[in-house]
């Protein structure tokens, strides 16, 4: 963002496709960028970790600025995140943190950087009395027991999604996710990219499906995560029909964000809830004597929720927080999977003919079944374990050395255990739940902690 795009009004949609423009890199230049989120619990008793207090997460954040000499980040008097060398650590709705990674060439660096950020997170919460689980969500609490965390941006967000679906904030408030970001060095190679994603996103899901236990109890589905975006907010999420109509591109996504009713609009340190106006008109109208400016409308497209977002990235973001070997399989899969224009055409054509229609059902089918579902007739188990495959070709021809390794396809080494058993890991808990746990809580975190 540039220095004055706070203030610089737009004029008009060929101003924000220059703002995808300015974003497109050669191959040289792509990166790979990792988003985590944990949820928190105490364990003594397992309940949600509050904001506040000498436990709380605000006083664990200012313990992990001193001690490894992050910057804070302040809202007001509230300490609500930290940021280090190009990554950056966020406070979640519910309490969950994020680890947003910085953007980096190989997965070997981005490995390592999770593991150093799980190190830290263990080591500074252990006095604390936290730990973090590797869940897709809450396995206990519900929204009515996690604590809210001081942040405005959500507390207008917890008062627009509640009118807009049943389950927006179970979304907010108890779910943790993973995902990556990659690079596009054009508005061709951005479609690509885009189609593909968006066409096996279900597929991917149901690899990473990981929140069949809720409530202290199993909630019917393999990913109640996926679920609960089901009906959060139409208007912003879902698997973007439009993307694989011939006109697709830059103006197309933009065309779509405007019409998106926005959350809110900050200026200096105080939020102006918009109030359901959408974008479009916050162009032409403005709201009271607030007019857009291109910060706002990059704001903007952080509220968008859709399986795959389009920023100065490509965000995926389809897949539950899981354990640490399948959370660095993530970022590996995919950039075999995008970077490399030959895998990049046969997972395109793993599901060539199919519909929107098609699509929605399989992520549906997913969320209930997770690798058990079908994708347009086929089983998804079959299409996981062909997409794996073509991932580690992928990454094989892109042959990014690690320090003793000649390519990066050992990062997808869980999925292919994953795949063995047949069975998403929120399958795989929920068996051990059932069976050898007796459905022991202690069991559960035990399984799940980072």
């Amino acid at each position: 963002m540039s220095e004055n795009a706070e203030d610089r009004r737009i004029e008009g949609v060929e101003e924000l496709i220059a703002l995808f423009e300015a974003a497109e890199k050669p191959p040289e230049r792509w990166r790979v960028g990792t988003e985590h989120e944990k949820i928190g619990l105490y364990s003594d008793g397992y309940t949600p970790v509050p904001y506040e207090g000498e436990r709380g997460i605000g006083m664990l954040l200012e313990t992990i600025a001193r001690d490894d000499g992050w910057e804070r980040v302040f809202e007001g008097d509230y300490l609500i995140a930290l940021e280090k060398e190009g990554a950056s650590i966020t406070l979640e709705p519910g309490g969950q943190l994020e680890l947003s990674g910085a953007p980096l060439r190989t997965i070997h660096e981005t490995c390592d950087e999770f593991h150093t950020h799980l190190a830290l997170m263990k080591r500074v919460s252990e006095p604390f009395g936290i730990v973090w689980l590797g869940l897709g969500i809450h396995p206990i609490d519900s929204v009515e027991g996690i604590p809210v965390m001081p942040k405005e941006r959500y507390r207008i967000m917890r008062r627009y999604l509640s009118t807009r679906g049943e389950r927006g904030l179970v979304m907010m408030f108890e779910t943790a996710t993973v995902q990556a970001n990659f690079d596009y060095s054009s508005e061709a190679d951005m479609c690509e990219k885009m189609r593909t994603s968006l066409s096996m996103s279900p597929v991917v899901s149901a690899i990473y499906a990981n929140s069949s236990l809720s409530k202290g109890c199993p909630n019917g589905f393999v990913s109640r995560r996926m679920d609960a975006w089901e009906d959060t907010d139409p208007d912003r999420t879902g698997l973007l029909p439009f993307a694989f109509e011939p006109d697709f591109g830059y103006r197309r996504y933009i065309e779509w964000a405007l019409d998106i009713p926005m959350f809110f609009v900050i200026r200096g340190e105080r939020y102006h809830s918009a109030d359901g106006l959408t974008f479009r008109h916050f162009m032409t109208d403005g709201l009271g004597d607030l007019h857009a400016t291109v910060a706002d409308f990059q704001r903007h497209l952080t509220t968008l929720f859709p399986e795959v977002r389009l920023k100065n990235i490509i965000e995926v973001r389809g897949a539950d927080a899981v354990p640490p070997g399948l959370t660095c399989s993530l970022p590996a899969l995919w950039k075999g999977l995008l970077y490399d224009a030959e895998a990049r055409a046969a997972a395109t054509e793993l599901a060539a003919g199919g519909t929107h229609a098609v699509r929605e059902a399989a992520r549906m089918d997913v969320a209930r079944r997770g690798l058990s579902a079908e994708y347009g007739g086929r089983p998804v188990l079959d299409l996981a374990k062909e997409l794996a495959v073509i991932a580690h070709d992928g990454l094989r021809r892109i042959a990014h050395a690690g320090a003793t390794q000649p390519d990066e396809c050992s990062f997808l080494e869980p999925i292919f255990s994953q795949l063995e058993q047949a069975a998403s890991p929120g399958s795989v808990a929920l068996d051990h739940w059932e069976g050898e746990w007796k459905k022991s809580l202690d069991r559960l975190i035990e399984y799940a902690r980072y």
